[in-house]
């Protein structure tokens, strides 16, 4: 089994003193060099875990931890060192070329002005992704798959062990959907740690390594000898009567009597 590369032991937060918990005894590990996914209804607390394991929100009790270390306790440079975060949403407002989009990526590692090395890094992560022809390209004419894997590669270039990505797949049309989650996989597969929050669970199932399932802000476990498409399982976590047609050791889900 993998090291943890992440750890949570009874993470709780709340938004504002007198709010609610949105999360709630949170104990959970992201195993290094896999792609594990975090599932869950709208408002089960999803969003808001990622951003704690970013290190963008405290949690009012419990630890998190990094690469064995506390991220509490960490440096903001430490911390870009260990973690990439891609947000929901980007609102491109300058046409900025999509080489120096990339390079803001580099700002943990420029004490000045961008160098020779953070160039480089910079065709490095484009390449990776795939989209080093449209580095000339001004971000704002391109298309939102394009633009997704254009934010994608400014987090490579961070040069992150752990890559943290909400909803990578948003408002995307099924080829860009399947080229990002293949991406990610392979990215895993290569070496990083990728965590990704997405809604869809048959996608998923199909390029997810490992899975997370929140439901009100706490982590819903599976029973002993139970997969993570059992559709009693997902039927309490969805609060939906869910059938399963099975796919190559995997399986595909649909809502019952949809027919």
């Amino acid at each position: 089994m993998k090291a943890a590369a992440v750890r949570l032991d009874k993470v709780s937060f709340r938004y504002g003193a007198i709010s609610s918990e949105v999360l709630h005894d949170i104990s959970l590990e992201l195993a290094e060099g896999r792609f594990t996914v975090i599932l869950g209804r709208n408002g089960s607390g999803k969003s808001t875990l990622l951003k704690v394991i970013a290190g963008f929100l405290d949690p009012a009790r419990g630890s998190v931890r990094v690469m064995g270390r506390d991220i509490q306790k960490l440096s903001l440079t430490d911390r870009a060192g260990l973690l990439g975060f891609l947000p929901q949403s980007h609102r491109p407002v300058f046409p900025f070329s999509v080489e120096d989009v990339v390079l803001t990526g580099r700002a943990s590692h420029v004490r000045f002005a961008p160098g020779k090395r953070d160039r480089a890094k910079v065709f490095s992560a484009l390449e990776k992704v795939g989209i080093a022809a449209l580095r000339r390209r001004a971000f704002t004419e391109l298309s939102g798959g394009e633009q997704q894997m254009v934010m994608i590669a400014r987090v490579l270039a961070q040069e992150p062990e752990i890559v943290l990505l909400d909803e990578p797949t948003a408002h995307l049309d099924l080829a860009n959907q399947t080229r990002i989650l293949r991406f990610l996989k392979d990215l895993a597969g290569s070496g990083y740690t990728v965590a990704a929050v997405l809604h869809a669970p048959n996608s998923a199932f199909l390029y997810g390594d490992d899975f997370i399932f929140l439901k009100e802000g706490q982590i819903q476990k599976l029973n002993a000898g139970q997969s993570p498409w059992d559709p009693d399982f997902l039927g309490s976590v969805y609060g939906l009567d869910l059938e399963v047609l099975p796919y190559r050791k995997r399986a595909f889900l649909f809502p019952a009597n949809c027919g």
